[in-house]
């Protein structure tokens, strides 16, 4: 099994509700940070020379909230989303599955072999087991083609804005936070060559006049969430 996430089962319903209760200190929604993920992945990738069109793994997909941006901000082909919750399976299905380039699958149950052009996560990890998050960084190195790109989203514990959003979500009770030290760790530990780390999100609404500054500062380890941007050997 990979990583312990049956317990959003639960939460599959109310899950955007119970994220956005936690998200409204900040002044903004869900919808929001799945598209400037997304369009900040899109301008790493450019500026590696990356094609981003193909096929793209979402590993822990949720509700599938970052699909419709996989397309419009990426110009992929194909989205698979993994997760082992069939409750917000469910709910990603009934969202985003009329689209033909759409699949939605459990993660614990499939084992893709160099299949994907690009793996995408967020957020996930804090809630896979510890002992567990080893093969689940393996499963994503294996399901890639050799010299593609994961990027990795994980929510920045260097924060106190993200511990008080977090603690304000009830999902998030039980999550385990890793250092972006700690992610690099893991990732190399499943033969990813790490590229690079940029903290985003580090304003909230009321200063969003202040947001252009937060490209310049991406190296710095303020924002609310860090990417570590990682390439399969």
């Amino acid at each position: 099994m990979i990583g312990a996430r049956s317990e959003f089962d639960a939460y599959a319903a109310r899950y955007d509700e119970a994220l956005n209760e936690g998200l409204s200190v900040v002044g903004e929604d869900k919808e929001y940070f799945a598209r400037e993920r997304v369009r900040w992945v899109r301008r790493r990738l450019d500026e590696l020379g990356r094609d981003r069109s193909g096929a793209i793994l979402d590993f822990g997909c949720g509700t599938g909230a970052a699909t419709p941006y996989f397309f419009s901000e990426l110009g992929v082909e194909t989205v698979t989303g993994a997760d082992v919750s069939e409750g917000l399976l469910e709910v990603a299905r009934r969202e985003h599955g009329s689209d033909a380039r759409v699949r939605f699958v459990r993660s614990d149950a499939e084992r893709s072999r160099a299949t994907f052009d690009l793996a995408f996560t967020n957020g996930v990890f804090h809630h896979i087991p510890v002992a567990m998050r080893a093969d689940a960084a393996r499963f994503v190195y294996d399901a890639l083609r050799p010299g593609s790109i994961f990027a990795f989203w994980e929510n920045n514990p260097w924060n106190p804005g993200t511990r008080y959003v977090m603690s304000r979500v009830s999902f998030d009770d039980t999550a385990i936070t890793l250092t972006p030290p700690e992610s690099r760790a893991l990732l190399r530990g499943a033969g990813f060559v790490v590229l690079r780390t940029d903290f985003r999100f580090i304003f909230p609404r009321p200063l969003a006049w202040l947001r252009p500054l937060e490209t310049p500062l991406a190296t710095l380890p303020l924002g609310g969430q860090y990417l570590v941007l990682c390439v399969k050997r």
